[in-house]
């Protein structure tokens, strides 16, 4: 059995992109190196409404975003002068390293594509790497290992699991699966990782005769051998991997030290990150924290 299972908090980012929102929760920061996962949509907008739903420049310190499609596009344009479209199936790894701003517009070819669907996640870096240059890597559907057996489907996105692996360039031991089930498949889960974890995105499963629907993340142990069994027709993101220790995250920012996030605010303020050169007219500005209360003074 999971031995947490996690239920998807809905989170807005405005213009009608509604998210379900899923790491970091309060009782489990992460599994492995993953940090934080989001499950876009599936998103309809009329289409004088979908750039509305466009996500403005906005900076990124001592992480990798990794952002895997469904169904649509989304542009990507970074400061290092990068503009990549996303499509279904494809991954975009952008690690950010000692910073890094970036913005995800629906103006591509296929952006008005009914029931956009998108999966992001984000991958803490060690320590050794959280101050690395900034870097973005594009890898197309066809370069990524498949397999079909069972009435399972799947792709290996990142890492190493069922004796596949993946080309895309990680920076600690993961895996990251994107799996389609027919009813009644059934599928393990990859071994040899201390933390793993399965998120329903579309569907149900049973583990062990216990039902789990669509919006939960299950997440098992080292000595776990769970089998996932599909009720019905199901989309299924494995991901796991080796514990990094303890990170902070504060809105786009995550790092082993506070002090560095505190520095991450400063310079996003001041305009030390570059905002990307073909995407600079307007950037999401630093949210406002709320103030302190007063400390109360002598004979108060």
């Amino acid at each position: 059995m999971p031995e947490i299972v996690i239920d998807a908090r809905s989170a807005d980012l405005g213009g009608g992109l509604a998210v379900k929102r899923i790491l970091p929760f309060r009782s489990r920061r992460m599994v492995g190196p993953f940090i934080f996962l989001d499950h876009a949509g599936p998103l309809s907008l009329p289409p004088d409404r979908l750039r509305t739903a466009d996500v403005r420049p906005h900076p990124h310190i001592g992480l990798s975003t990794v952002s895997y499609l469904f169904k649509g596009a989304i542009t990507h344009r970074d400061s290092l002068g990068i503009e990549q479209v996303i499509e279904p199936g494809a991954v975009n790894w952008m690690t950010a390293g000692r910073g890094i701003s970036h913005s995800e517009r629906f103006d591509a070819p296929g952006s008005d594509a009914p029931g956009f669907e998108l999966i992001q996640s984000w991958v803490a870096l060690p320590e050794r790497d959280e101050e690395c240059a900034p870097a973005f890597d594009h890898y197309a559907a066809e370069r990524l290992p498949e397999f079909e057996e069972g009435g399972v489907r799947g792709r290996l996105i990142a890492g190493a699991a069922f004796g596949l692996t993946s080309a895309v360039k990680t920076h600690s031991p993961l895996f990251y699966l994107h799996l389609e089930l027919q009813r009644g498949a059934r599928m393990g889960l990859p071994q040899g990782h201390a933390e793993r974890a399965a998120y329903i995105a579309r569907g149900s499963v049973e583990v062990e005769g216990q039902a789990y629907a669509s919006g939960q993340l299950l997440v098992f142990s080292r000595e776990e051998q769970p089998v996932i069994a599909a009720a019905e027709a199901a989309t299924i993101m494995l991901l796991g991997g080796e514990p990094l220790g303890q990170r902070f995250i504060w809105w786009n920012f995550v790092s082993s030290s506070k002090a560095r996030i505190e520095q991450a605010k400063a310079d996003w303020k001041s305009g030390r990150i570059a905002l990307p050169p073909n995407d600079n007219a307007e950037f999401i500005a630093l949210p406002e924290e709320p103030a302190k209360p007063a400390r109360p003074g002598p004979g108060s």
